[in-house]
């Protein structure tokens, strides 16, 4: 079975749908990150930091960590046609980050998924949760928001072979937005 959210876009003039698989799957060498790859010259992401946090509640409860514990976080703005459309933090228990490029301030050449696959975490199976809420004021401000604003966030948990929970990413996006799973039986 495979499932993945189809978004469309922020634009208003022109749609834009994309899946979660490529983001789930390693990059063949060379390629670029599924990002990238989604929308050739029209998607970007910056990074805007990469360091050892507190994580949000669901997401140290998604990565089984304890009370207090910290974990890496790389925090990512998504560009669509140069506007901010998303923000994405991925966080990573310390003892897969650690001493990676995970825990570095630079660009992983075909993403995270790439370089996790070569570090043995490939994800088995990946769980989505999707809410609408108000944006929060560093929100509001990062993605250009109207004061009130909604916004919609898709916290992603994705696990290995042997169900162990390995990343943990909290993606906060523009509103209105379609979200659409497809079930594929195979």
């Amino acid at each position: 079975m495979r499932s993945g959210p189809r978004r469309a876009g922020a634009d208003v003039t022109e749609k834009w749908t994309s899946v979660s698989t490529p983001y789930l799957l390693p990059r063949a060498a060379g390629e670029s990150d599924a990002w990238t790859a989604e929308a050739p010259g029209r998607t970007s992401q910056r990074l805007t930091e990469v360091t050892m946090a507190q994580p949000p509640v669901e997401v140290a409860e998604a990565l089984r960590l304890a009370a207090g514990d910290r974990a890496v976080v790389r925090r990512r703005l998504i560009l669509l046609d140069g506007q901010p459309v998303e923000l994405a933090d991925s966080y990573y228990p310390p003892r897969i980050a650690d001493a990676t490029p995970l825990a570095e301030p630079t660009k992983i050449p075909g993403g995270a998924t790439t370089l996790l696959a070569r570090l043995g975490y490939h994800v088995h199976r990946a769980v989505e949760d999707i809410e609408q809420r108000p944006a929060e004021p560093h929100e509001t401000e990062a993605l250009l928001l109207e004061p009130g604003a909604s916004v919609l966030t898709l916290t992603r948990t994705s696990y290995s072979a042997n169900g162990a929970p390995f990343e943990a990413s909290l993606m906060v996006m523009k509103a209105p937005r379609r979200l659409r799973y497809e079930l594929e039986i195979q």
